[in-house]
C-alpha cells in the first residue's frame, strides 16, 4: 500500500507541473523581433507531456488492467489517454508549420489540450485510488516505476504507434530512440526528468518502511 501512496503524492507533483507548463505554453506568443522564442516554453511542455503520458500507460495502466474490476477504467483511461496524445500531436504540427494544422488558430488547439488534460489528470487519480482499494503492494515503489518508465519514454507525442502489449512497450522503445536523435539534431530543448521525492506527508514510520527517509535534522 505505501508504493501506491507514493505514486498518489507524485502524481500530484506531476500534475502541478505539467498544469505549470501547460500554462505558460498556451500564453506564448511570438514576437516580430524574435518570432521563435515561444517554441522554447511550448516544446518543454511537449517533451513533459508526452513523456509522462506515455509512462502511464507503459508502466501503471497494465497494473490497473489486470486487476479484478480493473479492466473498463484501465481501457477508459487508453482511449482518453490517445485523445489527449492526439491533441499534442496537433500541437507539434502548428508549431512548426505542417499543412493539416497550420490553418488552425491556437486558442482551439490549446482548448482541446487543456480539455484532454483534466481528463486524463482525474483518471490518472482513479488509477491510482483504484490500486490502493485494491491493496496492492508489493517490493517495488509504484513512484520509482513510473520515474524509470518517463526515462525511457518518447519525448514527443505518438497517437498512431500501438499502445498496448509487448507491442506497444517495443513501439515507444523505438519512438523514444527516433526522438532522441531527432533532439540532439535540432538542438531541442527537452526537461529533465525530476523525481518528485518531498516524503514529508508520509511521517517517519512509512520512511523507514520505505528505507528512503528524508528527515529534518535536529
Amino acid at each position: 500500500m505505501i508504493a501506491v501512496i507514493t505514486l498518489a503524492h507524485d502524481l500530484d507533483s506531476i500534475h502541478h507541473d505539467l498544469g505549470h507548463r501547460l500554462s505558460l505554453a498556451g500564453s506564448a506568443q511570438p514576437d516580430l523581433r524574435h518570432p521563435r522564442d515561444h517554441y522554447t516554453a511550448i516544446d518543454t511542455f511537449l517533451a513533459a507531456a508526452s513523456r509522462h503520458n506515455a509512462a502511464m500507460v507503459d508502466a501503471i495502466a497494465p497494473l490497473v488492467r489486470h486487476l479484478p474490476d480493473g479492466h473498463d477504467l484501465a481501457h477508459e483511461f487508453l482511449v482518453a489517454s490517445r485523445t489527449y496524445e492526439e491533441s499534442l500531436a496537433q500541437v507539434k504540427a502548428r508549431l512548426y508549420g505542417s499543412t493539416y494544422a497550420v490553418a488552425r488558430p491556437w486558442s482551439s488547439i490549446w482548448q482541446d489540450v487543456r480539455r484532454d488534460f483534466d481528463v486524463v489528470c482525474d483518471l490518472e487519480r482513479r488509477l491510482a485510488e483504484a490500486l490502493l482499494d485494491a491493496e496492492v503492494d508489493g517490493p517495488e515503489d509504484l513512484g520509482t516505476r513510473l520515474h524509470h518508465a518517463e526515462l525511457a519514454s518518447p519525448t514527443r507525442p505518438h497517437p498512431w504507434i500501438p499502445h498496448q502489449g509487448v507491442v506497444g512497450h517495443l513501439a515507444r522503445a523505438v519512438a523514444r530512440r527516433t526522438d532522441r536523435f531527432w533532439d540532439t539534431a535540432e538542438g531541442r530543448m527537452v526537461p529533465e526528468v525530476v523525481r518528485h521525492h518531498d516524503r514529508d506527508h508520509q511521517g517517519k514510520l512509512t520512511q523507514y518502511l520505505l528505507a528512503d527517509p528524508h528527515l529534518p535534522e535536529d
